[in-house]
């Protein structure tokens, strides 16, 4: 397993899983609600911003892996599915919502391992749409996060929302697309 600056940044961006979600189990007497809702949305932030810059660094510094491109996407699904879990626990998102991002992100998983297995991995590469998705779901993620004012006059809450809707509707869309790639494959095969 090769150890370098990117890897250690996805390495990181695991390790930060418990503790972003240890803050919103914290009593208020130790960290207030907003507290806890800023620190949070601050290590959610981290985690996204690492997400891109360790992919970022492995490309310009020509340090990509095997070891690296199944441990990145792995710990974007698990920060994704935490917050998204929490959130609901917090009734900031709507169950069935959460259900349906993290159901397609398993399911868009297991179809890139199964194509690697058969060689065409490349067929279900991540797709314009896909990079749509998952501006969409960080950008809900922080917002329903914070949860505190955006400006005066807009609610976090709603705009969060929104755009976890909006998340939501890209999620099936890029979910179809992928798997009508690979059905595509199956038909020449």
């Amino acid at each position: 397993m090769p150890f370098n600056l990117p890897i250690f940044l996805t390495w990181l961006r695991v390790a930060l899983i418990p503790i972003f979600v240890g803050v919103f189990y914290l009593p208020t007497s130790v960290m207030p609600v907003m507290m806890q809702n800023m620190v949070g949305g601050a290590l959610f932030f981290l985690a996204a911003i690492t997400d891109w810059f360790d992919g970022y660094l492995a490309r310009r510094w020509n340090q990509t892996s095997s070891f690296g491109a199944f441990l990145d996407p792995v710990a974007d699904k698990l920060m994704v599915a935490a917050a998204l879990i929490l959130l609901v626990e917090l009734a900031r998102a709507p169950a069935w919502l959460a259900v349906i991002i993290i159901g397609r992100e398993i399911t868009i998983s297991a179809l890139r391992e199964w194509m690697a297995q058969l060689g065409k991995s490349k067929n279900t590469a991540v797709a314009y749409i896909g990079k749509l998705k998952t501006a969409a779901q960080m950008i809900a993620i922080l917002l329903l996060l914070w949860s505190g004012p955006l400006l005066p006059g807009i609610s976090t809450q709603f705009v969060g929302e929104l755009a976890l809707y909006v998340a939501g509707i890209l999620t099936i869309i890029s979910m179809f697309y992928y798997l009508e790639l690979a059905a595509k494959q199956f038909k020449e095969g």
